[in-house]
């Protein structure tokens, strides 16, 4: 294989018999849908939804200084993450950018699981293994050791009880543990990018096919269908989730983007970019950046990432995402806007879509929130 060819997941032969359409993600040949991506988002929402996930990145870090690197090469305090707990946090450079948002599993006392955005794996890679110098740890590239399916929706603890005999009443959200689902070793973790409850399972390669299909069967019942990209961006979008190259990037810190609470000054020791986001952090209060804000259009147009927000004939921020909601039945997007602009409930403004200013209003993120 060429290496301008994108690389293909374990489910590759299942996602093709099932139909999908795929496209080129991040390097990755992905099933961007298999049908309606309005029906397999309505499907997460209300029943199921069964995706792979197989090209995140996969990063372990183990040894006995594998917290102290974690917590001098993170901004967030993952010394303080117990064994079998999750915690989402960001890697930036040293002026604060945000190199990639993260999942860090502590799957023991020495060894953590980091998942990258599979954009971003090989950049997160690098940089950790350039700031594990000088500390007793190793970080291991295990893109290829892992396999990544989910379950996604109200009906997926219900699908997975009927395959494990693991704990899935005791698994908190942001918790992983390790157990067996339809016989094949998983690590279980209750994450995800949805906004609904569900299930994030780690396996081997060669595991993926027969555990899709169990999943499959499993769901047959309770309406479960396969999923591809284009409804996971709309589910995240929907749940107010940032995504990487649209509300994040290196050009924002995460003060900028409205997730300074990941960064976690209080622990002990330098860390990569602290100064300048100690900086970051006092801006931001003093003088708020543009702010990430939903917006809710009045009409139909739907507008993308990169067009223009407008008042009073001012451009005042941009689109970061924007989608038709499914849920919401109208066209719904993530914008950084000025603060004068950013309070709920802000009208007059709207979205240069090919030069018509179409009208939306501020509402507050998340759009979705389901009920518990």
């Amino acid at each position: 294989m060429s290496s301008n060819e994108p690389r293909r997941t374990a489910l590759d032969a299942t996602h093709r018999a099932l139909g999908a359409t795929m496209t080129d993600f991040a390097g990755w040949d992905m099933p961007l849908r298999y049908g309606s991506e309005r029906e397999e988002h309505v499907a997460v929402r209300t029943r199921a939804g069964l995706f792979d996930l197989s090209h995140m990145g996969e990063i372990t870090v183990t040894g006995p200084q594998a917290a102290a690197l974690l917590d001098f090469a993170l901004v967030g305090n993952i010394g303080g993450v117990k064994p079998g707990r999750a915690r989402y946090t960001m890697i930036c450079r040293e002026d604060g950018g945000i190199l990639d948002d993260l999942i860090v599993y502590r799957l023991g006392d020495t060894e953590y699981m980091v998942v990258a955005n599979a954009s971003n794996a090989q950049v997160v890679l690098d940089a950790l293994t350039a700031r594990a110098a000088g500390f007793d740890a190793e970080v291991r590239d295990d893109r290829d050791a892992y396999a990544l399916l989910a379950v996604q929706g109200p009906q997926s603890p219900g699908i997975l009880k009927g395959l494990t005999d693991a704990d899935l009443d005791g698994l908190k959200y942001y918790a992983g543990l390790p157990g067996t689902v339809a016989g094949v070793p998983a690590l279980i973790a209750r994450t995800g990018y949805t906004g609904e409850d569900g299930f994030e399972l780690f396996v081997k390669p060669e595991h993926a096919v027969e555990l899709w299909q169990a999943l499959t069967r499993a769901g047959e019942g309770v309406g479960l269908v396969p999923c591809g990209l284009s409804c996971r961006d709309t589910l995240r979008l929907e749940a107010g989730m940032p995504l990487y190259g649209n509300e994040l990037s290196t050009a924002l810190t995460p003060f900028d983007a409205g997730l300074g609470r990941v960064v976690k000054f209080e622990k002990e020791g330098d860390f990569v970019g602290r100064a300048a986001l100690a900086e970051a952090a006092e801006r931001a209060a003093s003088e708020p950046p543009r702010v990430l804000v939903g917006l809710v259009a009045e009409g139909r147009r739907v507008p993308r990432a990169g067009y223009p927000v407008v008042a009073g004939g001012e451009v005042i921020g941009e689109v970061t995402s924007g989608a038709p909601s499914p849920t919401l039945g109208k066209p719904i997007a993530m914008a950084y806007v000025d603060p004068a602009h950013a309070a709920e409930g802000t009208k007059d403004i709207g979205v240069d879509i090919r030069g018509s200013h179409e009208p939306y209003r501020v509402v507050a993120l998340p759009f979705y929130r389901r009920q518990k």
